[in-house]
């Protein structure tokens, strides 16, 4: 039996040193994963619940990606090499590339992370400052050698439990309960006792109510998590702008490589001509001049291919994928803009500005920082009162060593005391004072530049608008007379009524009015778009965004009802009048 004893307590440091090793090893290899969809879950809802009080609405949001729930060690860099190579091939629409780029954009998906970090720190200073429960469990395995050369085990347990909440009043109320047990494996009684105690700190003058420090770092978290909503809405939106207008400018390219090609062609057909006349009736000059004119145009189509494949690799980088893939837009798109024709804009500048204020998402953080700012005024003037402070602090232990089941409500440990701070030093919190208010009224100026850049943002966009209208509308009947001019430029000169230098200036200019119109139309879009976002009223979620008038139905005060727009024909202002004010 002793030699039993013996072994049994040489044995137990071991085993009782192990085994604890290896469940700890297996909770945090089991909850790892656990823990990571307990803080999606936390902060999600604190996205949505966000989203839904500034937005009124809410759309399924979500930062995993397709490497997410895969273990970091099992991600090689061969994988990713070899997926940066793959040749797929596919035909791009808008709907397609706005897909695409909010699933693999690397922007994007950077936008979706600073919002969910900006969750994060709201659930940690929720955790931290409002209150929480937190439990606690510690376990302590431990062996030794006492003087007499025994083997001594222990186990000690402490489990707790701590309680905290933030009043309205700017005082913490703080619970504790600790429960300790120790176990010795060599024989001598267990030791065990319980402990509850409570705290209350509760301000009376400086830093009372929403002036506390704690009250106020929730109050700006809280704030901050609303900013982060509005300004990833707002990005959402110049992004799906942004990867439509980029798509509309390689739509413009491709139609632009189109019509040089045809313009290449006419050359090479004109040359053909007149070589085959050169032999009785043309000068061998005016041959050269076309050759010339003819290489000229087809050194412009070499040139413009590479410069759309730069730019659909470049395009292709922003949306995510591979370089090695191989995309083909789809020209219906344009075509479909050009059926729908330039949608009116009847909205004159102070009622966008109105409009403006009330809506864009990134005014609307700059009200509220305004007003952020002067609360911290008003936080700055608290700190020039007393501090008058209230604290008091009770304690209940139970009876030792081992009835820690039991509680003598006799003896419970009080204390009270008030703790009042008189300001008598007052320089430093005079300073603060007023080093506050001059940050006030930086932050005014701050915001009146802002009001005035919107302003202007909004008068130049209205104002290059109608330039742009007025653009494409000159366009499309330049085009029309350099058609007009080539066929009969054609006409003449085989008639011998006309010189090849005039063939060609005539090749040139109906070039560049069939280059120019497509780049006005697309100007024109471009601005519209831009100045739907820039007064908040651009959707983005609506189908086919980039042809609807977002103007309509938002009852806009001080807009006028679509009008026919001026034609391009009409007399310009004299510069007297323009001036004459």
């Amino acid at each position: 039996m002793t030699m039993m004893k013996s072994n049994f307590y040489r044995s137990a440091p071991a085993w009782g040193l192990g085994w604890a090793g290896v469940l700890a090893l297996l909770l945090a290899g089991c909850t790892a994963r656990q823990y990571r969809r307990t803080a999606d879950d936390r902060n999600y809802q604190i996205i949505a619940q966000t989203e839904v009080r500034v937005l009124g609405q809410t759309n399924a949001f979500t930062i995993d990606t397709a490497y997410s729930h895969r273990r970091p060690a099992e991600i090689l860099p061969e994988e990713l090499i070899n997926d940066r190579i793959r040749t797929n091939r596919r035909v791009l629409t808008v709907e397609d590339a706005l897909e695409l780029a909010m699933a693999n954009s690397r922007e994007y998906q950077r936008a979706k992370e600073t919002l969910y970090l900006t969750a994060l720190r709201l659930a940690n200073t929720r955790y931290n400052v409002r209150g929480h429960i937190r439990p606690s469990s510690v376990t302590t395995a431990s062996a030794s050698r006492d003087s007499k050369g025994h083997h001594v085990s222990t186990i000690t347990t402490d489990t707790g439990l701590e309680i905290t909440r933030l009043l309205t009043t700017g005082g913490r109320l703080t619970v504790n309960a600790l429960n300790s047990i120790m176990l010795h494996y060599s024989g001598r009684p267990e030791l065990s006792f319980s402990r509850v105690s409570g705290s209350l700190v509760q301000p009376l003058l400086r830093e009372f109510g929403r002036n506390n420090p704690a009250v106020e770092a929730l109050t700006q978290s809280e704030r901050n998590m609303v900013y982060a909503v509005r300004t990833f809405a707002l990005y959402q939106d110049e992004f799906a702008l942004g990867i439509a207008n980029d798509y509309f400018r390689l739509l413009q390219q491709k139609d632009n490589i189109r019509n040089r090609y045809t313009n290449y062609l006419g050359r090479v057909q004109a040359t053909q001509r007149l070589e085959a006349r050169a032999k009785d009736r043309e000068r061998l000059s005016d041959v050269d001049q076309a050759r010339q004119a003819e290489l000229a145009a087809r050194n412009s189509y070499v040139n413009t291919v590479a410069a759309y494949f730069t730019a659909l690799d470049q395009y292709k980088i922003r949306l995510g994928l591979p370089l090695s893939e191989r995309i083909h837009l789809d020209d219906a798109a344009l075509t479909a803009v050009e059926q729908n024709g330039l949608v009116p804009v009847a909205l004159d500048p102070l009622a966008a500005y109105h409009l403006a204020v009330s809506k864009q998402l990134q005014m609307l953080n700059y009200i509220d920082q305004f007003e952020d700012s002067q609360r911290a005024v008003r936080l700055a003037a608290d700190k020039l009162k007393p501090g008058l402070t209230l604290a008091g602090r009770a304690e209940l232990e139970s009876r030792r060593p081992t009835d820690y089941a039991r509680f003598n409500a006799d003896q419970v440990a009080t204390e009270v005391s008030l703790q009042l701070d008189l300001p008598l030093d007052r320089l430093p919190r005079a300073n603060a004072y007023r080093e506050a208010l001059i940050a006030f009224e930086l932050d005014l100026r701050n915001f009146t530049r802002r009001l005035d850049d919107l302003k202007n943002d909004i008068d130049r966009g209205l104002r290059t608008l109608e330039q742009r209208r007025l653009n494409y509308e000159n366009q499309r009947n330049a085009l029309l007379l350099a058609n007009r001019r080539v066929e009969s430029t054609t006409l003449l000169l085989e008639a011998g009524r006309a010189e090849v230098r005039d063939l060609v200036e005539a090749q040139t200019a109906q070039i560049d009015a069939q280059i120019a119109v497509t780049a006005a139309l697309v100007d024109h879009q471009d601005s519209r778009l831009q100045l739907m976002l820039n007064i908040g009223a651009l959707r983005t979620d609506r189908p086919q965004f980039w042809l609807q008038d977002h103007l309509a139905g938002l009852g806009v005060a001080g807009a006028s009802p679509p009008e026919s727009p001026a034609p391009p024909d009409q007399p310009v202002v004299p510069p007297d009048q323009l001036f004459d004010h």
